[in-house]
């Protein structure tokens, strides 16, 4: 766990723009809750991906479950202070998932329940969320200070040739767990919502 030494990044939430407006007329983002969730409890964005972000706001239309939340998508950008970080591509980041998995390995055989599972889809890693959300349980029972941002790397969607390591949707996703710590949102310029 470490304060990153270059601590702002932009990100971007993909959502429909009704939204949108509200956000950057000062409306707070909603944190997702979802069991599943790829980092835990959060307000997620995609890391210097504009368009990754609209892609999604897209994907979310054309999903039955989604459909009705999205009529109009579009994405806003917000200003980051990763602050307290919890870096999923550091080794450092690694270790602490690890530990928690193990502290949830143990509750669960202690309490007699079945581990939550990560879906063959990729999509929904309720196991993953499971672990974050205990390694912030340790945390707190340690009296250690909160974590502000969990950030991770995801090779999602299928290689971009092939026998290529590079895949269509790889990203990098931040998960805002302390909303402060967004310090500023703003309105997209179409030219970087295009792939040119």
């Amino acid at each position: 766990m470490h304060t990153l030494a270059s601590s702002f990044v932009l990100g971007y939430h993909g959502c429909d723009e009704s939204i949108a407006d509200k956000l950057l007329a000062g409306a707070d983002f909603k944190e997702s809750t979802n069991a599943y969730d790829w980092l835990g409890h959060g307000i997620y964005f995609w890391e210097a991906n504009p368009l990754r972000g609209l892609e999604f706001a897209n994907e979310l239309k054309s999903n039955k479950r989604s459909a009705a939340r999205i009529s109009k998508p579009t994405v806003v950008g917000a200003a980051i202070d990763l602050g307290l970080c919890l870096d999923l591509s550091s080794s450092a980041g690694i270790e602490q998932i690890k530990i928690a998995h193990r502290r949830l390995i143990q509750i669960s055989e202690k309490a007699d329940f079945e581990l939550p599972k990560n879906y063959s889809d990729g999509l929904r890693r309720n196991l993953d969320c499971a672990v974050i959300e205990t390694l912030h349980q340790i945390r707190r029972e340690a009296g250690e200070p909160p974590i502000d941002v969990v950030r991770g790397v995801f090779l999602e969607g299928g290689p971009i040739y092939p026998s290529a390591g590079f895949y269509e949707k790889t990203h990098t996703q931040i998960c805002v767990r302390t909303p402060e710590s967004i310090k500023g949102v703003f309105r997209v310029p179409k030219r970087h919502l295009s792939r040119a």
